[in-house]
């Protein structure tokens, strides 16, 4: 699978648009997400206010960054020890080899689940998304991957299960909170299952929801 090139692609997308919304005060946001694989996660298509998601959206592009942003801002505040860290506790842009590769498949799969909490992706979409996947280079393995997890069940326990670490809990929320839409019901829903599966307390997941929202 190359679910790590599929995701740094997504990535570089988001932080493009992050650069022409400097550049220029403003960018066209129909264009930026209405085309690609991550424009039909979020959701441009049904309809949703492009506005705020472009601003979620650009938090994308330094998913890791501010992952890891928001839980020094979260143990700055704690009047206990700092946490210990280890070899797979690292935000996703430090990590390399099979450790990225995993790190970016738990990723994406939190990323495919938030599109799908509201139930309304249908057959066609699910076969549209998969195309635009397969146009960032997605190999065999990883579409079949794809087309897997479009119809499985929504599962927030087994998203939390590809979590190796804390770090990994708090990207895969991050990235969660970037594609959902919070005036959703189901999808606030889909996120309170999400965060307590993934055991982020009430402060941490505020701490990564403002971070997403100044991305």
């Amino acid at each position: 699978m190359n679910a790590q090139r599929i995701l740094s692609q997504l990535m570089q997308q988001a932080g493009g648009g992050q650069r022409q919304k400097a550049g220029s005060g403003g960018f066209d946001v129909k264009s930026l997400l209405g085309g690609g694989a991550l424009g039909m996660l979020i959701g441009s298509k049904r309809g949703r206010s492009l506005g705020g998601k472009a601003i979620k959206y650009g938090a994308l592009a330094g998913l890791g960054a501010l992952a890891w942003k928001a839980w020094q801002s979260h143990q700055a505040r704690q009047s206990a020890p700092a946490e210990a860290t280890s070899a797979t506790d690292q935000p996703l842009e430090q990590l390399s080899g099979e450790r990225q590769e995993t790190r970016s498949r738990g990723i994406l799969k939190a990323m495919i689940a938030a599109a799908r909490a509201d139930g309304h992706i249908d057959a066609a979409e699910r076969a549209a998304l998969a195309e635009q996947i397969d146009a960032l280079g997605a190999d065999d393995e990883l579409h079949a991957w794809v087309e897997r997890e479009m119809s499985a069940p929504l599962d927030a326990e087994a998203i939390a299960r590809d979590a190796d670490s804390p770090q990994a809990a708090r990207e895969i929320y991050l990235a969660s909170v970037a594609i959902i839409d919070d005036q959703n019901p189901m999808e606030k829903a889909w996120l309170d299952q999400l965060a307590q599966a993934l055991s982020l307390d009430g402060e941490m997941r505020q701490v990564l929801e403002r971070e997403v929202h100044a991305g």
